[in-house]
């Protein structure tokens, strides 16, 4: 739905319960200085795509007043000066910067490939899962829980899967750093239910799964995700030490790409030995180009009948 003046304009497939794109953005008020923008409500790439095609458009345009943007997986979130730009001026701007994007198959981002190395199955997330069921809940382990809610062999085969595929970092949030991630190969893509009640606290590193969402945990924070695996490398860094997050307090930006290297824990001991010296390198492959339509080519070419990547 588009609000303009007060009024409320729907769009023709608007249909209650359903997953669709929509025909058109919908604009909605955020407070009394943001604007969310939905463009479906389902979590695909094309919509991330729009979202971040449509962030990346606004940066360029400088529109006066527009403080800063936040794509999210099929949504953007647009702060402004409201002194200095009115809302109806915001949603005129990003309507006219929308209808110039065109389809999503015809943008390309720019994105850089982080290789991380993970621990998978690892004894930290164990233990905060075993004290989870010991205080709070009585639960199926996390590592075996996504096994049976995806007809996996055993954790085994959840880690090759898991680890077969290259993660799109579609936003950032609900802490500093924290990236929300989707499967790239269709065959990797897995879903979980998320705690509930949630954890009271998470491993800073944790890698985990909630819905068709993963992500990695910045810091030790409490959490829903089911927790699997665990990674050395800080994926922030308030500090400003670490060249990698030149001029960002945050490792990742939406349209990179993450792959998950499977580790021995003498390996994971021995990058977080290398950390403390400071003598860690990360592995990141700068820049490359993204489109949908290049993504979508190479799907279409998937035989999804052999099952997955791994």
């Amino acid at each position: 739905m588009t609000l303009l003046n007060g009024d409320l304009l729907r769009t023709s497939t608007e249909e209650a319960g359903e997953d669709m794109i929509y025909d058109q953005p919908r604009f909605m008020p955020a407070g009394d200085r943001y604007v969310l923008i939905e463009f479906g409500n389902e979590m695909n790439l094309d919509l991330n795509f729009l979202a971040q095609g449509l962030a990346t458009a606004a940066a360029n345009a400088e529109i006066g007043g527009v403080i800063e943007t936040a794509p999210c997986f099929a949504s953007l979130l647009v702060h402004y000066e409201p002194t200095q730009i009115g809302y109806d001026d915001v949603v005129r701007e990003f309507l006219q910067l929308s209808a110039a994007l065109g389809s999503s198959e015809d943008i390309e981002l720019e994105s850089r490939l982080f290789y991380l190395p993970a621990l998978y199955l690892d004894p930290w997330t164990k233990a905060c899962v075993d004290d989870y069921c010991a205080k709070i809940a009585k639960k199926a382990p996390d590592a075996e829980l996504v096994v049976q809610e995806n007809g996996l062999d055993n954790v085994e085969h959840l880690v090759r899967l898991h680890s077969s595929s290259e993660y799109w970092v579609a936003s950032l949030g609900f802490w500093p750093g924290l990236p929300f991630l989707m499967a790239l190969d269709p065959r990797a893509r897995l879903t979980a239910p998320k705690y509930n009640p949630p954890r009271t606290n998470t491993p800073k590193g944790a890698i985990g799964l909630g819905g068709a969402a993963n992500s990695i945990y910045p810091v030790a924070t409490p959490g829903g995700y089911q927790i699997f695996a665990r990674t050395p490398v800080p994926i922030w860094d308030p500090t400003g030490r670490q060249e990698v997050f030149e001029g960002s307090l945050c490792l990742f930006r939406p349209g990179d790409r993450i792959k998950f290297v499977p580790v021995t824990r003498d390996e994971y001991d021995a990058c977080e030995a290398a950390l403390n010296d400071g003598r860690y390198s990360y592995t990141v492959v700068e820049y490359q180009k993204f489109g949908v339509r290049n993504y979508k080519k190479w799907v279409s070419k998937l035989d999804k009948k052999t099952g997955a990547a791994a």
